[in-house]
């Protein structure tokens, strides 16, 4: 097999893999993304910068399956604004990579939530990235926290009912960092 024709196999076997790569969970929201050009950096992968992209663009499909995205905005006068951030960065993505990311609820309550993206690369079921987000929710006539309306909460809460039942992903609710003497 000439090397063309073997880099044209890997490439079909790839795209296979990739269409028959199984959901984590039907219950999470699922967001699939290119690594463009301009996500990469001089040392050949995907910069760091690019991968909180990639998480944010997650979130905003999370929210909007929740509808508490822009329409929620337009629509409430309310939005959700990130308090922090945890990214672990585990393995290297380059251009042209496609990336799933899988968002879990892990926690809400009154006005806040907590849940961690998980970035996949192809059919592997290792991931190359994680991040866990805590968010609070604004009412945007006061720029103050505010509690979710009743009918929101209940959308979210039938969204945490769902994810309660996966396990706890075993980077979730850490402290960022050692603590230093």
């Amino acid at each position: 097999m000439s090397e063309l024709a073997s880099i044209e196999q890997t490439f079909v076997d790839d795209k296979k893999l990739k269409t028959e790569r199984k959901p984590m969970s039907d219950d999470l929201v699922e967001t699939v993304l290119t690594v463009l050009p301009e996500w990469v950096d001089y040392n050949g992968h995907m910069n760091l910068a690019f991968y909180v992209l990639a998480f944010d663009k997650a979130t905003d499909n999370f929210y909007d399956s929740m509808k508490i995205g822009l329409d929620y905005r337009a629509e409430q006068n309310s939005s959700m604004f990130t308090l922090g951030i945890n990214v672990d960065y585990m393995r290297e993505v380059f251009e042209g990579n496609e990336v799933c990311i899988t968002t879990q609820l892990l926690h809400c309550d009154d006005k806040r939530m907590r849940y961690i993206h998980y970035m996949f690369e192809g059919n592997d079921p290792e991931p190359v990235a994680m991040n866990e987000c805590f968010a609070v929710h604004v009412e945007m006539d006061e720029r103050k926290s505010g509690p979710f309306p009743e009918f929101t909460r209940q959308r979210i809460n039938a969204v945490l009912q769902k994810h309660a039942c996966l396990p706890v992903p075993k980077h979730a609710r850490r402290v960022l960092g050692n603590k230093l003497r």
